[in-house]
């Protein structure tokens, strides 16, 4: 329907005006409303002088006639409503009205364990085993399918994944240790590893440490303080080859920092030496191993190659402690696994594997710690 506003005033004859005396009344209709036309028009004239009334009239009879038809089928969906409720109330008491009158004290003659709680209690000082086992037919009874405990994900993973499992990184540095001793006394112990020609158990527990060691102790750690820098290539090129370094504090000079090539003011000597080894087996090369490198950097610099270097070079000191220790021993004619043994005992009752591994996860705190040059 439109919304009309009925600003006008609207003046007619009363039904009671007889004669001359005429009586007028005054409609205001200034209320909105929502009504059609053809209802407003008859809103307007009265119903016995519109010949249009009986037609309103009748289209409100039809209007209450299916009003009433409405109340009546919803009285009637109500009521089948509530029957049904109340069927369904009654059968569900019903279906639970045996477990309501369960009895609160066993009864002499009751012989199933279903019609009382004497079954699923268990006396701890009971002489009679026959209620236990009526207890656990009882249960199992009632749960027919629960499964047996399975094995956990990480028991399924070191099962048929070995080389995953998850292990406590000391258990890992110790394998290193070992790996270590065996290698200095075999010095192909560790390129028979890498190479993959010991397929023992212990062999590979032993390379995946190793390999643990480089890609989750060290490298992430030293990318993260280059990426972080403004080191040149050249500069860390030298860092990696020399084993050794010397930090030394002399007189400042403003200058271009050797490491980073910008301008600073430069009090640092850093004195690389040492001969160029493999990584991974550890082998030393001979070639210019009296060669010495000074370089003069600025303070941050110095910090950073200090931190640098210290965990870039841990496994070859680590290695070359490990030599140190099995020349000082001296003794001959003994079975590798023998000796290896003797020495790690020693070794792990003295707490000189605990110290170095404090000194490692030193490091690797010095390098997750290092502040950003600004």
């Amino acid at each position: 329907g439109k919304r009309k506003r009925l600003s006008t005033s609207v003046m007619y004859d009363s039904d009671e005006s007889e004669g001359s005396d005429i009586l007028v009344r005054k409609v205001s209709a200034k209320r909105r409303c929502i009504m059609d036309d053809d209802e407003i028009s008859e809103e307007l004239q009265p119903d016995k002088t519109c010949p249009t009334g009986n037609v309103s009239t009748s289209r409100k009879q039809k209007v209450l006639a299916k009003l009433k038809e409405l109340v009546r089928q919803s009285e009637a969906r109500r009521s089948c409503s509530s029957a049904n409720c109340e069927d369904s109330n009654s059968e569900s008491a019903v279906e639970e009205e045996p477990f309501c009158q369960l009895p609160s004290t066993p009864s002499e003659g009751s012989e199933t364990d279903g019609d009382s709680m004497k079954d699923f209690i268990i006396e701890e000082n009971s002489d009679d085993g026959d209620d236990i086992d009526n207890t656990e037919h009882v249960k199992n009874e009632n749960q027919p399918h629960q499964k047996e405990p399975s094995l956990s994900n990480s028991e399924l993973l070191a099962h048929y994944i070995p080389q995953l499992c998850r292990c406590d990184h000391y258990v890992h540095f110790k394998r290193i240790v070992k790996a270590f001793l065996i290698n200095a006394i075999d010095d192909s112990f560790l390129s028979s590893l890498y190479d993959g020609t010991r397929r023992k158990k212990y062999a590979q527990d032993m390379l995946l440490s190793l390999h643990y060691l480089d890609d989750r102790f060290i490298q992430p750690r030293l990318e993260n303080l280059i990426c972080r820098s403004r080191w040149k290539d050249r500069y860390k090129e030298r860092v990696d080859c020399y084993p050794n370094v010397r930090i030394s504090l002399k007189n400042g000079k403003n200058m271009s920092c050797q490491a980073c090539e910008l301008k600073r003011w430069c009090k640092f000597n850093v004195l690389l030496s040492g001969r160029l080894y493999n990584n991974k087996t550890l082998e030393v090369d001979d070639f210019m191993s009296d060669d010495k490198q000074v370089l003069k950097v600025g303070m941050v610099c110095a910090n950073r190659t200090r931190v640098y270097h210290n965990l870039k070079h841990f496994k070859y000191k680590l290695y070359m402690d490990c030599s140190s220790i099995v020349e000082l021993d001296g003794v001959e004619d003994e079975p590798v696994k023998d000796t290896v043994e003797r020495l790690f005992s020693h070794l792990e009752e003295s707490g000189w594997i605990q110290k170095r591994y404090n000194d490692l996860e030193d490091y690797m705190e010095d390098a997750d710690n290092f502040q950003e040059e600004k």
